[in-house]
Parts: C-alpha cells; sequence; structure tokens
C-alpha cells in the first residue's frame, strides 16, 4: 500500500462529489481567487497572502534583497509544480490508477536585463520553462501515458502560462 492511497481514496470522494455539485449548479464550478503583496519595511521583502495564507517573497542579494523567500519568478514555477502534482493526483482519482509517489521539477530561464534598467530586445518573461514529472505507479506504462497526456490537457496553471489571459491594471480606488 503506498503512502498515498488514503489521501487518494478522500480525494475519490471529494472529487465524485465537486462533480455531483457542479452538475446540478454549473456556475459553482468557477470560483473567484485572490493574491494581495506590500513591501514590508526597510526590507523590501514582499509579504504574498493568498486565501488565508501569507508567504514571504524576495529577491536574492543580487538585487538588493535578503534571500527570505522565494522570488516572484520563483514562485510562479513553484505553483506551476504544485499545480502539476495535484493534476496528477486528481487523474490518478479520475483514472483510477494507483500512485505511489509523484514529483515535478520546473526550470526557467529569466534575463533580468530589462528588469534592470538597460536595453531589451524581449520583454522581460521567464524562458525556456520545461518541467519533468516522476510517477511511481504500478499502472501500465500506456495508463500513465494517458495520465501524462491528462495532466497536460488538464493543468489550469499550466494551461494559463501555454495560452495566456490577459492581465488588466484597474484603477485604484
Amino acid at each position: 500500500m503506498s503512502e498515498i492511497d488514503t489521501f487518494l481514496t478522500q480525494k475519490k470522494i471529494v472529487i465524485a462529489q465537486r462533480q455531483q455539485d457542479f452538475t446540478a449548479a454549473p456556475e459553482r464550478a468557477t470560483v473567484q481567487i485572490k493574491a494581495t503583496s506590500w513591501v514590508a519595511g526597510s526590507t523590501g521583502a514582499r509579504p504574498v497572502k493568498m486565501g488565508e495564507i501569507q508567504v514571504l517573497t524576495d529577491s536574492a542579494p543580487g538585487l538588493a534583497g535578503h534571500a527570505l523567500g522565494p522570488s516572484a519568478p520563483e514562485m510562479l514555477l513553484g505553483a506551476l509544480a504544485s499545480c502539476l502534482v495535484h493534476t496528477y493526483l486528481i487523474q490518478a482519482v479520475l483514472l483510477n490508477l494507483p500512485l505511489d509517489h509523484v514529483e515535478v521539477e520546473v526550470k526557467g530561464a529569466l534575463d533580468l536585463t530589462g528588469v534592470v534598467g538597460l536595453p531589451y530586445t524581449a520583454l522581460p518573461q521567464l524562458s525556456s520553462v520545461e518541467y519533468q514529472a516522476r510517477v511511481t505507479s504500478s499502472a501500465a506504462p500506456a495508463d500513465i501515458e494517458r495520465m501524462h497526456a491528462a495532466v497536460d490537457e488538464t493543468c489550469p496553471v499550466l494551461n494559463t502560462l501555454r495560452l495566456p489571459t490577459p492581465v488588466m491594471r484597474t484603477p485604484s480606488s
């Protein structure tokens, strides 16, 4: 028995309930979420509140930070890694596949030229983003490949990065 079997059993029950809820009331499937960040005094560190959870983000000393937490681009890669792992768990439940272990590593490159005010040819953004999923399961290789394909298709953060949603600045109140 895998360490995550108990969780997958619970997840299966909850997903079945959400399927019933969203079938009965499709508008409930869309949820509003938000994150808020601010500067924490003279350190320049930036607390970020997401729901009821708060994490501290910072820059590396090379950008006058104190490395008190991940940088915003690292947070983005972390959000992608977390969402991919969660989507693997969901797909294992939906495909009824046993799962012993899932680990996702996400890497990317960031050209800081424009960030520090030097001339740039492309807008500053993460590039060369790639992930590696390490999945341990007793399922057949073809079933694992189906799960990989389903994750690639249904991971919300992955889809947001691949098919960007316009982000607009709204006026301050």
